[in-house]
This record gives structure tokens, C-alpha cells and sequence, in this order.
């Protein structure tokens, strides 16, 4: 089969299409007939090297895909070869205290596909049988592939951690990232008003045309936090979303209602950010982080996605069980 796989770090040229053998399932897995896979900026990181992402070469890359089951491994059921599936990406033990809570992000030895083990950019691919869900049948393999690294880790920012609630307000920074394009469609989805920044007018438009209330870019703007403040008449935002990082905490931090929360997942700007503890005390503040979502997550996520497709249907995601 042919793969995508690096055998070193660095450019883009790092990255070679070469003939691998075929994966073989072992007990309690299934190969996978990738059709799509989607990139992610964590495929670049794992590409360009980070410290404290260690990965073994040589290395497939790629972290989402969805396919049809091609083989089943010893022990697999509930499942046939021919199915139509979409991958969770995490790997955990399945036998720790938050595997067993069905907290599978939070594993005590958690992973991810692409990283830990050979990943998507494959023709075929093993996956363990656990972390394959059914395509729900209003999407399409591309859609499908596109949804679990971005929309899921969105899901579990703004529900999961942040308990958003319909008349909310959400500040989400960077807009055009994936994780904030996903919050931004969630957001509006659970009937909440997103505030999106950008230092592109013309990703702001398109923000606007996906349901952004407000946009500002912060390059022409001398202070995100204040404008963002000002915009919902002075209260402050609920919940703020931030996968940028250093660059953007003191803004989230500042922009916050009395009460409010901020949920992190990444840290593209840089890791070690300043903290006003004065800000964060009296406000009543809460500072969150966030890494991807649990399986149970995933299929909730899912299913939300049949009826957000259908106006005549509402319900708030967090009681779709």
C-alpha cells in the first residue's frame, strides 16, 4: 500500500509517499480502507519536530480518516468487513481510573493517532475496533474525515468544560483555525453569540456568513479585550475559547464576565503565558484546559450532528444522550 511517512523531522520535503507493507489487525482491531483523512496542525508539528512530542521513526503520518472496515481482527464484534466508519483518534489503556470513568483524553497514557502509532495518510490503516464509529447517514466520508481532531475537541471545550449555555456569548480567537472554525458552528448551533478575532478581514466576512455576531481584527484593533466587552454592552463574554496560546490569554482573562471561563487547547503563540491572579480571583474566573474529548463524547457529538442538519428538530446538545 501506498503511505505518507517521515523518517526524520523537518519540511515539507521531510514527508515521502512510499510503498509500505499492509497492515495486519491484531486482537480486538480492524484495518481500515481510508477514503478520506483530513490535515491538522498537529500533522505539521509531528512533521516539523516539538519539544515534548516524541515520536518513533519512521513514522505514517495523519490523525483523522474515515473508510470502510477491509478486515476484522481476533475477538471483534458488533462490527462487519464493508462498514462505513469514521475514526476516533485518542488511544488510551482502557484500564485506568479515567478509562474506566469513560474519560478516555484524560488517560493516564494517552496518545494519538500519528504520533504514538503509524496514522491515516495510508490506504489502509489498523485502528483498535473501539475507536471506530458508524458515518451518521447524513455526511459524506469528506465531512466525516474533517470532524473528529477540530469538531470533537471543540465539543468538549464549549459543553463538556465550559457548560455553554443557548444566550451565551463566546469570544473565539483565530478565527480560520479549525478548532475555531468548530467552535464557532457549534457555538451558533446551541444558540449561542460568537465573537471571532482575526487578522484577516476577509476570514472575519466568512466568520460572518457562518454565524459570527462580531468580528475583530486585532491587528487594527488596539485592545481585542475592550472591544469584546464593549460588544456585549459592557458584561463581558461567558466563555472564551483560546487554541492560540501566550498571545492571547491576557485578552481572554480580561474579556471574561465576573464568573466566566476560559478553555485552552493549544498553545500555538507559545506556552508560558502571563496570568493577572488579581483578575482571576476576584472575578471569579475559570481557567480550563482541554485536550480532545472521550469516546462517549465523539458519538454524542455525532449524533448532535443528524439533527443540526435538521431545522425542524432542535435539541441543546448537552441532553442529546
Amino acid at each position: 500500500m501506498r503511505a505518507a511517512i517521515i523518517r526524520k523531522h523537518g519540511p515539507l520535503d521531510a514527508v515521502s509517499v512510499e510503498d509500505m507493507p499492509e497492515p495486519e489487525p491484531s486482537e480486538h482491531e480492524v484495518v481500515l480502507d481510508v477514503r478520506a483523512a483530513a490535515l491538522n496542525h498537529l500533522d505539521i508539528w509531528v512533521r516539523e519536530g516539538r519539544p515534548g512530542l516524541e515520536v518513533d521513526m519512521p513514522r505514517i503520518i495523519g490523525t483523522d480518516a474515515a473508510g470502510t472496515i477491509a478486515e476484522l481482527g481476533p475477538r471483534v464484534h458488533g462490527m462487519e468487513e464493508g462498514d462505513n466508519v469514521v475514526l476516533y483518534p485518542g488511544l488510551n489503556c482502557g484500564c485506568c481510573e479515567f478509562c474506566i470513568k469513560g474519560e478516555h483524553s484524560k488517560c493516564t497514557r494517552f496518545g494519538i493517532m500519528g504520533v504514538q502509532r503509524d496514522g491515516t495518510f495510508a490506504e489502509k490503516v489498523v485502528v483498535p475496533a473501539s475507536n471506530v464509529v458508524p458515518v451518521p447517514d447524513n455526511l459524506d466520508m469528506l465531512d466525516a474525515a474533517a470532524l473528529p481532531v477540530a469538531y470533537l475537541t471543540a465539543w468538549r471545550m464549549l459543553f463538556s468544560r465550559a457548560e455553554l449555555l443557548p444566550g451565551d456569548t463566546v469570544l473565539i480567537h483565530g478565527i480560520g483555525g479549525g478548532v475555531a472554525i468548530a467552535a464557532l458552528q457549534l457555538s451558533v448551533m446551541a444558540g449561542a453569540k460568537a465573537i471571532v478575532t482575526s487578522s484577516s478581514d476577509e476570514k472575519l466576512e466568512r466568520a460572518g456568513d457562518l454565524g459570527a455576531a462580531h468580528g475583530i481584527n486585532y491587528r487594527t484593533c488596539d485592545d481585542v479585550a475592550a472591544e469584546a466587552t464593549q460588544l456585549t454592552g459592557g458584561r463581558g463574554v461567558d466563555v472564551a475559547v483560546d487554541a492560540v496560546g501566550a498571545d492571547t490569554w491576557p485578552a481572554d482573562l480580561s474579556a471574561l464576565r465576573k464568573g466566566g471561563t476560559v478553555v485552552n487547547c493549544g498553545v500555538t503563540a507559545g506556552a508560558e503565558a502571563r496570568t493577572n491572579l488579581h483578575q482571576l480571583y476576584w472575578n471569579h474566573l475559570s481557567a480550563l484546559g482541554s485536550t480532545l474529548g472521550s469516546k462517549g463524547e465523539f458519538r454524542q457529538f455525532l449524533r448532535y450532528s443528524v439533527y443540526a442538519r435538521r431545522p425542524a428538530v432542535w435539541l441543546y446538545p448537552p441532553y442529546h444522550t
